[in-house]
């Protein structure tokens, strides 16, 4: 399977299912964030997962850990490929997610990941929440939070798959979103400007360590999904088998 994962950022269902009906799933899996998943529910994800695709549902749980663990069990039971939570909900939260999502096993399963910092964020906007840290710092200590609550792999921006790389097994995934080529300009949905701060190309995120690369705009806006999609994997030119 592709080490691609294409974001469905998109309002209505009917441009999702647009889109994917152009993608091949043996190049990309999917990633159905809050947006779509408010609007459409479970019945979009069931759907793509019988046309072939792989599912990151990616609702970045965090809350009371009762609460995270009923919720994560329910999305585990839909099937999908992956789920993940904010590393920052604590350690009680993250071993109570651990408990309620089997570890992933050759025999299959649900990849259990969890999110350090949102690459929308810098050291200024942490410390608008009270972290006076550096985002490196902070990916380090949530990293090795998640580590020691045995989930599977965290979601970090590419700048810091170095520094993960360098305290994680390698068994440990690396998720990364801020992945766009080079030559393609971005446009925001809602407006002007690019909430991503803290990014790479595909070709750089992979040389650094990543596993999984998050894409959506280059692939999504492009006016041949398939094509941009074609290009991405002939810049990597990755097995399709390394990672599952």
């Amino acid at each position: 399977m592709s080490h691609i994962i294409t974001a469905l950022d998109f309002a209505e269902p009917k441009q999702a299912r647009q889109l994917v009906a152009r993608l091949d799933p043996k190049l990309t899996r999917l990633k159905i964030g809050n947006q779509l998943f408010t609007v459409a529910g479970p019945t979009l994800v069931e759907e793509f997962q019988r046309s072939g695709f792989e599912l990151f549902l990616d609702l970045k749980y965090h809350d009371i850990p009762n609460t995270v663990a009923s919720a994560l069990a329910a999305a585990a039971s839909l099937g999908v490929w992956m789920v993940n939570v904010h590393a920052g909900g604590g350690k009680s939260m993250l071993n109570a997610a651990r408990n309620a999502v089997p570890a992933y096993s050759e025999a299959g399963g649900t990849r259990l990941i969890a999110v350090t910092v949102l690459t929308s964020l810098d050291q200024h906007e942490l410390q608008g929440v009270g972290l006076d840290a550096e985002p490196a710092s902070q990916v380090e200590r949530l990293t090795r939070l998640t580590l020691e609550a045995g989930l599977d792999g965290v979601v970090c921006s590419p700048l810091e798959l170095g520094l993960v790389r360098k305290i994680a097994p390698e068994k440990f995934l690396t998720v990364t979103p801020g992945v766009r080529p080079d030559n393609v300009k971005i446009r925001s949905q809602g407006g002007s400007g690019d909430d991503q701060r803290r990014t790479m190309t595909p070709a750089e995120a992979v040389q650094a360590g990543s596993d999984y690369l998050v894409i959506g705009r280059p692939i999504t806006q492009a006016s041949d999904p398939l094509a941009a999609l074609n290009r991405i994997h002939d810049e990597l030119m990755l097995p399709t088998d390394a990672v599952t």
